[in-house]
């Protein structure tokens, strides 16, 4: 098995002078050098194929055993050099100074098969600098779930963060799920990440907030050179507008899938964030059952839904602000990044038309097309209504009052489903109604199996595939992951995984709500 390392952050931005996982605030530095913590008995659980193709890395690479030691943070390959970043960032509004990376390990940066970039962090990989008063493990629950959710999205066409594989570590781990004094052990796991960049908003925060401007200003001219390449032009305020401007455009964009596949991050912190777009951090996420633009699967933000479903447009908003605010030491006037925030209220609602034609079917959407949506949305909260079958189903009826008995299985209660009958109705025909000045009945279909998944990573779902891998069975997380290869095909044979949430997973653990630790 051999990797191309060429780590190029490690080369270009300073380090901090101490090595080791010792906690300590680190001061002028963007890393630390600290190594995996040994496991017990690393086992390779699973793995995407897909990611392992763009590392150069084939089946049996990964049936050699030096691969499960290699990932499971007990050997390094030659030019691996590993280290944790130094960050700060928002919590919940709330500015929590530096927290960096407490349990992720970057090994270095891979010059992958077709030319690219790509960090490898070890997720769950032992104690770094920043891991303040945790261990920096991780149990298999929560690496199963950031594990299938990346490739999940990937195959979906969200922009995200990968995942190579997942390996069991031999060891328990300590947990208390729901913070509710009832800690008690489960398996460990590791899980390989894999992106161009992981750097975040809060890595340009905590130098802001510490004054130290010429990290900034290092950080800033690093980040466009290697991440933003065709911005990497004469040094300036003006190829520095132009870059901030496309963080918040990529965010924007990013956004929009999140709300045209129905999930839901949970923990929208600043530090969880990507400057380049990616979904990051797959904590207390959930996918949307019954259309719920209040909803948080975050037991932490249960109270003040901060992180809520239909506020993540406007939080991601909030976030880029406190960005422009770091930024603002390097420009002479704050106008470049006003103009940029607005520019991603324009582009959100230009992407957010597009969606909503998408999703409809639609060639293009104009205000009443809007409308039309907002009307729907607001249908599908009060009769509590599936997203992702109603949508689905929506493109495979004919347009108009007679589809809602086909739509029926998307309702999850019969009384609501006869009480908002009439409603439905009439809504249909309005849609059946703009669907008849489109033409093509075929073109809505397509528009529409390409907007709207057959299959998305249910909470239900993922738990069960978790309540077997804790079984010692593994069926359930590779069942999962080959039908989310597939998310927009029907797959004859695999309907169970495309079913609405069955009543006993309503207030199950890690069906409902999760915590930051699950």
């Amino acid at each position: 098995m051999q990797l191309n390392f060429d780590n190029r952050l490690l080369r270009e931005l300073p380090g901090d002078p101490v090595s080791g996982p010792q906690v300590r605030q680190v001061r002028g530095a963007l890393w630390s050098q600290v190594a995996p913590t040994a496991v017990a008995a690393p086992r390779v659980l699973a793995w995407s194929a897909e990611v392992a193709s763009l590392l150069g890395l084939s089946a049996g690479d990964i049936a050699d055993p030096q691969f499960a030691q290699v990932f499971g943070g007990n050997a390094l390959l030659p030019g691996m050099a590993p280290y944790a970043t130094n960050y700060g960032g928002h919590q919940f509004g709330n500015w929590a100074g530096q927290l960096g990376d407490g349990r992720a390990i970057c090994l270095g940066e891979v010059i992958a098969a077709d030319g690219s970039r790509q960090e490898l962090q070890l997720k769950g990989a032992g104690p770094t600098p920043y891991s303040r008063f945790a261990d920096g493990r991780a149990v298999l629950r929560s690496s199963i779930r950031e594990f299938l959710c990346s490739e999940a999205m990937a195959h979906l066409g969200v922009p995200t963060t990968r995942a190579l594989c997942l390996i069991g570590t031999g060891e328990a781990v300590v947990r208390d799920m729901f913070y509710d004094g009832h800690a008690a052990p489960e398996p460990g796991a590791v899980v390989c990440r894999v992106a161009p960049s992981l750097l975040r908003f809060g890595h340009f925060e905590l130098p802001a907030s510490r004054g130290e401007s010429a990290l900034l200003r290092q950080l800033v001219d690093f980040t466009i050179a290697r991440d933003f390449p065709h911005l990497d032009g004469p040094a300036g305020q003006a190829r520095d507008a132009a870059w901030f401007a496309e963080v918040c455009t990529r965010t924007a964009t990013l956004m929009a899938h999140w709300m045209r596949v129905g999930f839901v991050h949970g923990v929208m912190n600043t530090d969880n964030l990507s400057i380049t777009g990616l979904t990051i951090d797959y904590g207390p996420y959930g996918w949307i059952d019954d259309f719920d633009l209040d909803w948080t699967p975050n037991t932490t933000d249960a109270s003040g839904r901060r992180y809520r479903f239909g506020w993540q447009p406007q939080v991601a908003f909030w976030n880029l602000s406190r960005l422009a605010g770091a930024l603002a030491p390097l420009f002479t006037d704050a106008t470049p990044l006003e103009d940029a925030l607005r520019g991603y209220a324009e582009a959100y609602a230009a992407a957010e038309r597009a969606t909503i034609a998408a999703k409809l079917g639609l060639a293009e959407c104009g205000p009443a097309d809007q409308a039309l949506m907002a009307d729907l949305h607001a249908l599908l909260q009060q009769a509590e209504v599936d997203m992702t079958l109603f949508f689905r189903g929506l493109g495979e009826h004919p347009p108009g009052a007679q589809a809602l008995q086909g739509l029926r299985e998307a309702f999850y209660d019969d009384a609501k489903y006869h009480a908002h009958a009439g409603a439905f109705g009439a809504w249909l025909q309005r849609y059946a109604q703009r669907c008849a000045q489109e033409g093509s009945e075929q073109a809505r279909r397509t528009r529409m199996r390409a907007a709207n998944p057959r299959y998305v990573l249910r909470n239900y779902l993922a738990q069960q595939a978790i309540d077997r891998a804790h079984a010692g069975d593994l069926g359930g997380v590779h069942a999962l992951l080959e039908v989310l290869r597939h998310p927009y095909d029907d797959q004859p044979g695999r309907e169970a995984f495309a079913r609405k949430r069955p009543d006993w997973a309503r207030s199950k653990p890690g069906c409902s709500m999760l915590s930051c630790s699950s």
